[in-house]
């Protein structure tokens, strides 16, 4: 369980012409200086940061790539492409019990299965203290029998957990890309290790294509080649489905009633969320052999 002091927020108006707006931020433990506005104004702060404009409430590490962003009215809803169709898991396992998700950020997905899977236990192990500390900022739920965020290292978690889970979901980064430790340890093998019988893993994939090819090596070890690519067109992002079983059980003709319940129930775009993992790429598409 995490206990985080949450120091009082900065509020100060957007420096950037090109993103107008509030941003808000930590206050340092010896107060705001005029290195640290600088280092702002200069996108350099080296610390989460919310940049919120009318409707809309964001969370940068810098403003080449947001991490997150809600509707402040709608504070459950996912905006992001990516995170939408991440929830084409359920097309896979619609029943989860356990949903381990690695990475916060602002929450959106956490927010979402918490509210809508009722009937799951979900668990979000994040590094970084300080974004856990803006999770009131996120409107995201405090912890209870059903919800909890572990501060902890996700490699560290799943090497040490012995729980079995249902749906592992991977969004995890540092400044540039997909966190390095995630290719340079036994990440995959752990999380395959885990998941129950019709597990399944879901990585969202961007920032420096570079780091693509390790991972999408690694997930495709552990997963026997059980392994779709599918791109989010929309956010340039791209997905990695993986299964304890083979994909064609469950993208057979059957599956169109289940994407047709999930979308009355979820308002999410679930038929064409199928349509797009039906013509998925495999882990033997050039963009893995090639290493683009």
């Amino acid at each position: 369980m995490s206990h985080h002091k949450r120091r009082p927020l900065v509020n100060i108006a957007s420096p950037w012409a090109c993103e107008p707006g509030v941003v808000r931020f930590q206050e340092p433990a010896e107060g705001l200086s005029p290195a640290q506005l600088q280092l702002l104004r200069d996108d350099a702060l080296g610390q989460p940061y919310i940049l919120e404009h009318y409707n809309r409430r964001h969370l940068f590490f810098s403003l080449d790539c947001v991490q997150s962003s809600m509707y402040i009215d709608r504070p459950d809803d996912l905006i992001s492409p990516y995170t939408r169709k991440m929830m084409a898991f359920l097309l896979l396992n619609q029943n989860p019990h356990d949903i381990v998700m690695i990475g916060l950020g602002g929450g959106s997905l956490a927010k979402f299965c918490y509210r809508h899977l009722p009937m799951s236990r979900v668990t979000v192990v994040e590094l970084d203290a300080r974004v856990i500390a803006l999770r009131e900022q996120f409107c995201i739920p405090e912890d209870d029998e059903r919800f909890r965020i572990v501060h902890a290292d996700g490699v560290q978690y799943l090497r040490s957990s012995q729980e079995p889970v249902d749906v592992v979901l991977v969004d995890a980064f540092d400044e540039v890309g997909i966190a390095r430790s995630l290719a340079e340890s036994d990440f995959y093998a752990n999380a395959e290790r885990l998941l129950r019988e019709h597990g399944v893993l879901v990585m969202n994939f961007c920032g420096e294509t570079a780091r693509y090819a390790p991972n999408i090596r690694g997930i495709r070890a552990a997963f026997n080649d059980r392994v779709l690519l599918v791109p989010v067109r929309l956010d340039g992002n791209l997905l990695i489905f993986a299964s304890k079983t083979n994909f064609e059980q469950h993208l057979l003709p059957e599956a169109d009633t289940t994407a047709e319940y999930l979308q009355r129930t979820l308002a999410l775009e679930f038929r064409r969320f199928l349509a797009c993992m039906r013509t998925g790429m495999t882990s033997r598409d050039p963009l893995v052999t090639e290493g683009h």
